[in-house]
């Protein structure tokens, strides 16, 4: 097997252009790399054929000088993307059986740009998870790994984030409701941005907060992520909160050069009972960035302890609404019904058996919190805290503030199956660096800036002002070159 799915992105579109190897070379890499990874069960419905058909059109677009962005390219999707005639499942029991008639923008955008799929990627069911446990197709796993124990990848993208960190694709799509991109990229070692709301199109990417909802890339360094984030951009008229502004080229924004940036560390965020090493890494981030000739001034985000709270209510809301169209009678499964059964116990019977619990538990606290008599106690409250959490933002931006450095998560992976037992909100807190950014519709990028004691990937995270992901990356790209994170997993699946 060569080590040709070991290459960035960058590193593969120069190698393709020049003629030494060929698309159909790097995804014959990426396909074995696949069947001898299935250990880390990153990828659900792999599409071998598709790959190699892709692979060779690829190449002859190559061998005739008409090759766009992404020409020859392996990438794999996150199930959540509906890709045309390919099983499209969210990571869910109710979605079995369904292969979507139309392609989502994103990935029809990626296609178009010349990009190969290898497959449909794990995640949590629905985009609902930290640790890709809640998925039908049984979790993903981290690459990385330190003792007997089989680690969480993270979630709700950890087969994204797994079969980036383990050469299984060149880079791989994502999504970020409240930290889906940015939490698994901490636990593996990569780098995952999420951009500003409305910067890529929501059409074709199965709902689960519309309002929260974004895609972005996760790839092995910060130029693929400005390379693939480009290809994924753009105004759709489809998604009516699509931006219709221009794409600009965000890897000519990476200069390395941050000299009179101002980066933001916020007070707030320095939660009790943070580990000793997360605030050694932030502290580490802050000098490498001064160091890099960047100012950088303590800042207040009074509203961001409401955060979590205002989080779960808005994010189940939402996923009450969405989900309600899963009832078997347009989508995916549907129950087996007794003599006598109606079109209510239909919908009851199959949603009781395609959701999973994580699912149930939000769509029930989202179906409560709307309801009438609880609608202004809970959701409209919500809103309002939404909005001074955004406007926290707004006043650091305005005080000159370029960026804002934050711990992407509160610890290194930890073990799949430890948090089975634990209060759900223990899981929560796992989001609790990430979801104001969502909230507030702002870019954030996660840099792999370190490693804890026992050798795991930490990763710091960059909140950037809102359409300023060229000067965002550039930020990052900084970071990563200061820090110098190069740390592989050892091969053991």
């Amino acid at each position: 097997m060569s080590d040709l799915n070991t290459l960035t992105i960058s590193e593969a579109r120069r190698r393709l252009r020049k003629g030494e190897v060929t698309s159909r070379q790097i995804t014959e890499a990426c396909l074995s790399a696949m069947e001898a990874g299935t250990a880390l069960n990153a990828y659900a419905h792999p599409t071998a054929d598709l790959a190699m058909q892709m692979a060779e059109a690829a190449d002859e677009r190559l061998k005739q000088d008409d090759a766009p962005g992404l020409c020859g390219i392996p990438l794999g999707i996150k199930d959540l993307f509906c890709t045309k005639g390919v099983a499209s499942q969210a990571g869910s029991r109710i979605l079995e059986g369904f292969r979507p008639e139309y392609e989502s923008t994103v990935t029809r955008q990626l296609w178009e740009s010349g990009a190969v799929m290898l497959g449909k990627l794990n995640m949590d069911e629905f985009a609902m998870g930290s640790s890709n446990e809640t998925s039908v197709y049984g979790p993903a796993v981290n690459p990385w790994k330190i003792d007997e124990r089989e680690l969480t990848p993270g979630g709700s993208s950890g087969g994204s984030s797994a079969a980036v960190a383990a050469d299984l694709c060149l880079a791989a799509t994502g999504t970020d409701t409240g930290g889906s991109i940015r939490e698994p990229a901490a636990f593996t070692g990569t780098v995952g941005i999420k951009p500003t709301y409305g910067r890529c199109s929501r059409w074709g990417i199965v709902a689960f907060a519309s309002s929260l909802d974004q895609a972005g890339p996760m790839t092995k360094d910060v130029r693929d992520a400005a390379i693939l984030l480009r290809a994924m951009s753009g105004h759709d008229p489809l998604d009516s909160t699509s931006a219709d502004l221009p794409v600009p080229d965000f890897e000519a924004a990476l200069s390395g050069d941050i000299r009179g940036k101002t980066i933001g560390i916020p007070r707030e965020y320095h939660a009790d009972g943070m580990p000793e090493e997360i605030e050694a890494l932030w502290a580490n981030g802050r000098a490498m960035l001064e160091d890099a000739g960047a100012k950088v001034v303590d800042v207040s985000l009074p509203h961001t302890k409401y955060a979590l709270a205002c989080y779960y209510v808005i994010a189940p809301a939402e996923a009450s609404s969405n989900l309600a169209r899963y009832d078997g009678v347009r989508f995916g499964r549907r129950a087996a019904l007794e003599q006598g059964d109606g079109i209510l116990e239909l919908y009851e019977k199959t949603r009781a058996e395609g959701f999973g619990d994580e699912v149930k538990r939000r769509v029930m606290i989202g179906t409560y919190v709307l309801s009438a008599g609880f609608y202004d106690a809970y959701y409209n409250r919500a809103r309002k805290v939404r909005t001074l959490i955004k406007r926290d933002f707004e006043e650091v931006f305005a005080q000159g503030v370029d960026a804002i450095l934050t711990p992407t998560t509160p610890s290194a992976a930890f073990g799949i199956g430890e948090t089975v037992e634990a209060d759900p909100v223990q899981m929560y807190l796992n989001d609790v660096f990430t979801v104001t950014v969502n909230l507030a519709g702002l870019p954030g990028i996660s840099v792999p800036a370190g490693q804890d004691r026992q050798g795991l990937p930490l990763g710091l995270q960059l909140i950037g002002r809102p359409w300023e992901e060229g000067d965002l990356l550039n930020m990052a790209y900084t970071l990563e070159q200061s820090a110098g994170f190069v740390a592989k997993p050892a091969r053991w699946w």
